[in-house]
């Protein structure tokens, strides 16, 4: 399952988007540090198609992909030093795939900010600093554990210290880990420490009704291209609101809000193609599920996300595009005029496939 870990300022929204991804019920009250325990929640990925591939099978389950999103207390300025809470819970992110930072993107004299000023490009450094700062003492840490293989002249601690000594040179420079420039086979070396700054980052600029404009959000989008990542708005205190609402009647209210996307889909969306997933399907009476992948994973590969078995003892793939098989009426007929492909351990599983592994 794909986990993303929620990190941010304090009164940024962080707890609020939590509660609607999740429609749990953390603290969400507006001072600093109300979450003081790491606060878990799965959601389900929105996806129409999987939808339409349940009523073509009559399927008796739907299963959406999942992520697991984990929130935990606000970062502030000075965090690695002891500043605030937040830093003592950096531990429970280290082992997601992703981070997800929501960045305030609104003007409002109730809800205060930790840093008095409201400017979002400084809140993201603030939080990237101390996400390199954290990383840092792991690195220092690591490089201390390993100091007397290096003496004993052991190659392999010898080459991991070299990539280790590359992030030093970064950190001490204000770079995340991404950007240190190490090899793969460098990466594959440190790759146990589970850097905060080796993830991918996706920035969720909360805009509570109104999109900033002018000189603060063009400095944010320009440090948000400058890192290399993306960033989706979302209203999270909205998308909280619609958790109470039917869903038949939430596109209605999203246009009294004039909120015309849903937000929590596009956020998904920005973390799907931030690390580079796809779905894949599975479908029939039983159930009709959807699968995360890679993109350019091979059908063995894909058909580990099912069990290892589909991996370690593929033999092929019956293959077809989901409009294909729900234009062609049923699978039979998909079949029978030559849609279904039957695809080899070479084959690159597609986004909005249809697959039936055979294994042996």
């Amino acid at each position: 399952m794909l986990k993303i870990g929620i990190v941010g300022l304090p009164n940024v929204g962080k707890s609020t988007l939590f509660n609607a991804l999740t429609k749990a019920s953390v603290p969400a009250e507006n001072y600093p540090f109300c979450t003081i325990d790491p606060s878990v929640g799965v959601v389900g990925v929105p996806d129409a198609r999987l939808g339409a591939l349940a009523e073509f099978s009559k399927s008796k389950k739907v299963i959406p992909a999942a992520i697991e999103f984990v929130d935990i207390a606000g970062l502030v300025k000075g965090a690695a030093e002891g500043e605030g809470l937040g830093n003592q819970f950096l531990a429970n992110i280290r082992e997601t795939d992703a981070l997800l930072q929501v960045v305030r993107f609104f003007d409002d004299s109730k809800v205060l900010h930790v840093e008095k000023t409201i400017e979002p490009y400084k809140d993201i450094e603030i939080v990237n600093l101390e996400l390199v700062l954290a990383d840092a003492e792991q690195v220092r840490k690591r490089r201390d554990k390993i100091a007397g293989d290096i003496k004993a002249g052991r190659k392999e601690f010898i080459a991991e210290d070299a990539a280790l000594a590359k992030f030093m040179q970064g950190f001490a420079a204000g770079k995340l880990a991404l950007h240190a420039g190490l090899s793969d086979d460098e990466k594959r070396r440190v790759a146990h420490l589970n850097l905060l700054t080796m993830k991918p980052i996706l920035y969720a600029l909360n805009v509570k009704g109104n999109l900033f404009t002018g000189e603060r959000a063009e400095r944010a989008y320009e440090i948000i291209k400058e890192l290399g990542s993306r960033f989706v708005y979302v209203d999270a205190a909205t998308e909280r609101e619609l958790n109470d609402v039917a869903d038949e009647d939430r596109a209605g209210f999203r246009q009294e809000l004039g909120v015309s996307e849903d937000g929590l889909a596009g956020l998904i969306r920005g973390a799907y193609e931030t690390l580079g997933l796809i779905s894949f399907f599975t479908t029939g009476t039983d159930e009709t599920r959807a699968w995360t992948i890679t993109a350019g994973s091979a059908a063995p590969r894909a058909g580990a996300a099912i069990h290892n078995d589909f991996a370690d003892k593929f033999i092929r793939a019956e293959v077809i595009e989901w409009q294909k098989l729900l234009a062609a009426g049923s699978y039979v007929a998909a079949r029978d005029n030559g849609l279904v492909r039957t695809e080899g351990k070479g084959y690159i599983v597609k986004d909005g496939d249809v697959i039936e592994f055979l294994h042996g």
